[in-house]
C-alpha cells in the first residue's frame, strides 16, 4: 500500500516532523513493504523549519540568542544551502513555547531574537528567508527584531528606546538609516494565515493580545501604543499599512513587515508547504492520506492544516485517516469535515502530561489498530464474496 503521511504538529507534544516519524513506524511495524512518503504540515508557526527541512532536505542552525524576555536560549532555523534559502520562526526566539504562562509579560516581551536570527542567516548569505509569524509571545510590533536589525527608535526627549510591547507607547521617531541593507536585497516570504488589521477590535492587540498576556483592562492602553507606533512608522516609511490584510499578525509584526519590506510576498502557511512539497501530487499517488494534530475541534475545519489536506484526499477519492490527542465531542464535527475517519491516540486512561510525553509512542500503536482494523475488513470482504 502507498500511504501519504501529511499530519500537522500535536502542540507540546510532537512537531509535524515527528509525527511523520510515529506514523513512519507504526505502518513500517505492521507491513514493511509499504510505501510511505512524508509532507509534515504547518501553518507558518511552530513546526514550519522541521517541516520544510525535511521537505526540502535542509539543515538546522542553531545560534545563542535572547528569549523574549531577553535571557539567553538556544534557538533554531532552517538552512537548505543549495537555494540559500533560510526558513526562520518568530516562535523559535520569540514565541510562547518558550515561557511558562506565569511568564507572560506583553510590557517587556520582545522579537529582538528574531532579528538575532535574521542576521544570522544574512551573514550565511541568505538570499531568500521564508519567515513564519506563528505562535509569538509578543505585543511590540516586531520593533524588537528590527532594533536587532540596526533600527533606532526615540521618544520625545530624543533618548533611544529598549523596545518591546511597553515601549510602543512612548515611539517618537524611527530612524531608518542603520537598517541592515541586505534586508532590502534578499527575497522575503511570510508565511501567515492571519488576515486581521493592526488596529481596532478585529486587530493585532485586541485579538491576539490576551494570549499573550493582556489583560482587559490592559486593552486600551496597549492599543494606544500601537496606534503611536504606527504613526510614527508611517512617517519614517512613507507608506500607510496599518489596514493592510495580515499587518495585525504576531502582535503587529505583520505591519512593520509590510512597512519596511517593499517586495515581501505573504503566503498561508500550509498553502506554502503544500506547494514546496508537492503535497496534491503526493496525495493523488496515494492509497491512504494519513493526517493529525492535537485537537479536532471546530477550528480544524476552519484551518489549514488536517483540513487541506483532508479536502485534496476527498477531490482525488483517496481516504483521509486523522489521528488527534483529543476529539472535540460534538458529533457533527467529523461529518462536517472531509475526512474520512478521525481516531484517538490515547489508549488507555492518563493524564494530559503523560498523553503529551508520550506522543509519538501513542500515534505509533494508533495507526497500527487502525491498519488491524482495515485489513480485518479486507478479509471480510473476500470472506463475503
Amino acid at each position: 500500500m502507498r500511504f501519504l503521511l501529511a499530519p500537522d504538529s500535536f502542540k507540546g507534544s510532537m512537531t509535524s516532523a515527528e509525527a511523520c516519524a510515529a506514523l513512519r513506524e507504526g505502518i513500517h511495524a505492521f507491513d514493511a513493504s509499504s510505501e510511505v512518503r512524508a509532507v509534515p504540515i504547518a501553518d507558518g508557526g511552530e513546526g514550519t523549519v522541521d517541516a520544510l527541512v525535511e521537505i526540502l532536505d535542509g539543515e538546522k542552525i542553531t545560534e545563542r540568542v535572547r528569549d523574549p524576555l531577553g535571557r539567553e536560549v538556544n534557538a533554531s532555523y532552517g538552512w537548505i544551502e543549495s537555494d540559500k534559502l533560510a526558513v526562520i520562526e518568530v516562535a523559535a526566539a520569540s514565541g510562547l513555547p518558550l515561557l511558562h504562562k506565569t511568564e507572560l509579560d506583553p510590557h517587556q516581551a520582545s522579537t529582538f531574537g528574531t532579528g538575532q536570527l535574521i542576521k544570522s542567516a544574512l551573514d550565511k548569505g541568505a538570499e531568500e528567508i521564508i519567515l513564519g509569524l506563528g505562535g509569538s509571545a509578543t505585543v511590540d510590533a516586531g520593533t524588537g527584531c528590527f532594533q536587532a536589525l540596526g533600527v533606532h527608535f526615540f521618544n520625545e526627549k530624543k533618548q533611544e528606546l529598549t523596545m518591546n510591547g511597553g515601549a510602543l507607547r512612548h515611539v517618537n521617531a524611527i530612524d531608518l538609516a542603520d537598517m541592515d541593507g541586505r534586508v532590502q536585497e534578499v527575497k522575503w516570504t511570510i508565511a501567515s494565515d492571519v488576515t486581521n488589521p493592526l488596529l481596532g477590535v478585529s486587530g493585532a492587540v485586541h485579538v491576539f493580545g490576551p494570549q499573550k498576556g493582556v489583560q482587559p483592562d490592559q486593552l486600551e492602553a496597549f492599543e494606544r501604543g500601537m496606534r503611536r507606533y504606527a504613526e510614527a512608522l508611517q512617517k519614517a516609511s512613507g507608506v500607510d499599512r496599518r489596514e493592510a490584510e495580515g499587518s495585525g499578525a504576531a502582535g503587529g509584526i505583520g505591519f512593520t513587515l509590510s512597512s519596511l519590506l517593499a517586495d515581501a510576498s505573504v503566503k498561508s502557511g500550509f498553502d506554502l508547504i503544500a506547494e514546496l512539497g508537492k503535497l496534491e501530487e503526493a496525495v493523488a499517488a496515494s492509497d491512504f492520506v494519513l493526517t493529525g494534530e492535537g485537537k479536532f475541534d471546530r477550528q480544524t475545519l476552519y484551518g489549514k492544516g488536517p483540513s487541506g489536506v483532508a479536502t485534496l484526499a476527498k477531490r482525488y477519492g483517496v481516504p483521509c485517516i486523522a489521528f488527534a490527542g483529543k476529539i472535540d465531542d460534538e458529533a457533527d464535527i467529523r461529518t462536517q469535515s472531509d475526512v474520512t475517519a478521525v481516531l484517538p491516540i490515547v489508549d488507555e486512561p492518563m493524564t494530559l502530561d503523560d498523553a503529551m510525553r508520550n506522543g509519538p509512542r501513542l500515534l505509533q500503536k494508533a495507526v497500527q489498530r487502525f491498519l488491524d482494523v482495515y485489513i480485518a475488513g479486507q478479509y471480510h470482504k473476500e470472506v463475503q464474496r
